[in-house]
């Protein structure tokens, strides 16, 4: 019986070693971006400013307006994201 367990002893320690030492798989996928709301709506307000800035006519006097405000709150959601850091 000692003869038995002495021939499947090296093939049991390889395949505790071999369990033991497989590596993990690393997590390669980048992290999810932080506050993907705020960067869609700084990039849907900076389309909307381009807009204003190359339309014809002056949107019965709201564009001046209308860019001003865009551009405050552009400043806002850009200060809202380096706090973010």
């Amino acid at each position: 019986m000692k003869r038995h367990l002495l021939k499947f002893a090296p093939f049991c320690a390889l395949l505790v070693m071999g369990t033991i030492a497989v590596p993990r798989t690393a997590n390669t996928a980048p992290p999810p971006e932080r506050h993907p709301h705020i960067r869609a709506a700084i990039g849907a307000l900076r389309e909307a400013r381009a807009e204003l800035e190359h339309a014809a006519h002056d949107f019965c006097g709201h564009r001046a307006d209308a860019l001003r405000d865009s551009q405050a709150a552009l400043n806002q959601l850009q200060a809202a994201l380096a706090c973010a850091r």
